[in-house]
């Protein structure tokens, strides 16, 4: 990636500059618009407006990027003047303090006492414990519960194993019912990420039927792109954020951060298969956000083709992982609102500046290793 330069409020003219197959592949997949927002603040706010945001002309000419994913009409606004929107911020430390400090004796502290085992028992991992959802969004639904009760101290082996224990309650719960075959891992961080309870937990279901709403959707948009154009939709996703300076690939599994984000820094993970290269690289992505950006509220959803013979109709569907960033635990304002429910989601992070720091990270040695 060579991006020292690039920005997504510049994107139109990176685009531009790109050979004329890989533009034409961008415009296949992507619609890029821009427009100016003007306003005329009164000369009592100009004092203000230089202390909150650094600069008048800032403010009274913004410049707005909107770009709409032409497959599965996921859609971004970006705006990078809005992170510095005033917003009330509690003290930092007191609050990280006191959500990891809630953490330490909560239900999951005590999982063989305080929560309960699914019919076929639990999965023990070097660093986890599986248990039964108390209150279910499927048939099968459970808990991975790490044994490090902090959330946000994970090493490199305790993802992996996170992970693979993750892997073999699905296994297990397949062989209990090998009519629930379609398998999502997530792991909401915090409470601001969506977490119920603050020590740390992932959890997972196996469904039956079809896999979840939105999986299915994104596999049928890549179905009728392949009809329509004869092509892997996630290979050439892969390649249009790769043109752009905007993806990576490593022993086998590709990285990109996407274009099109649901919120703040998106990053897409693509493999055959959920194998140690996919796991080593979701640890490291989660690393790099914690470590180099200072996440520490965060989703991971993980999806997998189902669990038994392949059909026809998923023969394409790679093992993807998604990863987002939910904003500061001790930020009262909320990161989602209408705009993203019903309408494009709206970014304050941009893009390239997060493809720079994973780049660092994934390639030149920077991801921290904590002991576990």
């Amino acid at each position: 990636m060579n991006l020292a330069s690039q920005t997504i409020v510049n994107l139109d003219s990176l685009i531009e500059a790109l050979p004329e197959k890989s533009k034409k592949l961008f415009h296949r997949l992507f619609s890029v618009t821009t427009t100016k927002g003007n306003l005329k603040p009164p000369p009592t706010m100009l004092p203000w407006i230089e202390q909150q945001f650094g600069s008048v002309d800032k403010v009274t000419e913004q410049r707005i990027v909107k770009i709409t994913n032409l497959v599965t009409f996921e859609g971004a606004v970006f705006n990078s003047l809005r992170a510095l929107r005033p917003r009330q911020l509690k003290d930092r430390l007191k609050v990280e303090a006191r959500i990891l400090d809630g953490a330490k004796n909560d239900p999951l502290s005590k999982p063989l006492e305080d929560t309960p085992e699914d019919p076929f028992g639990r999965i023990r991992g070097k660093h986890s414990i599986t248990a039964s959802n108390i209150a279910k969004y499927d048939g099968l639904h459970g808990m991975v519960i790490f044994k490090d009760y902090n959330p946000i101290e994970f090493s490199r082996e305790e993802v992996i194993d996170y992970l693979d224990t993750g892997w073999k309650w699905a296994q297990k719960a397949h062989e209990f019912d090998p009519l629930a075959k379609y398998y999502f891992f997530l792991w909401n961080s915090l409470k601001k990420a969506g977490a119920t309870l603050a020590h740390g937990h992932a959890q997972v279901v196996l469904g039956r039927d079809s896999h979840y709403a939105k999986i299915e959707a994104l596999r049928h948009a890549a179905i009728h792109y392949k009809a329509d154009f004869g092509s892997n939709y996630f290979d050439d996703l892969y390649r249009v954020h790769l043109d752009l300076g905007l993806a990576l690939e490593k022993d086998g599994t590709e990285t990109l951060v996407y274009l099109t984000p649901i919120k703040e820094k998106e990053v897409i993970l693509l493999s055959k298969s959920l194998d140690s290269s996919f796991r080593e690289r979701v640890y490291e992505v989660l690393a790099c956000f914690r470590d180099r950006m200072h996440v520490t509220a965060f989703n991971v959803g993980i999806a997998t083709p189902p669990l038994n013979s392949i059909p026809e109709g998923w023969k394409d569907f790679p093992t993807i992982a998604r990863i987002v960033d939910r904003g500061y635990p001790w930020d009262g304002s909320s990161d989602f609102g209408t705009m993203e429910l019903y309408a494009a989601s709206i970014i304050c992070s941009d893009p390239f500046q997060v493809a720079r720091v994973l780049e660092e990270a994934l390639t030149k040695g920077g991801v921290k290793e904590n002991s576990g």
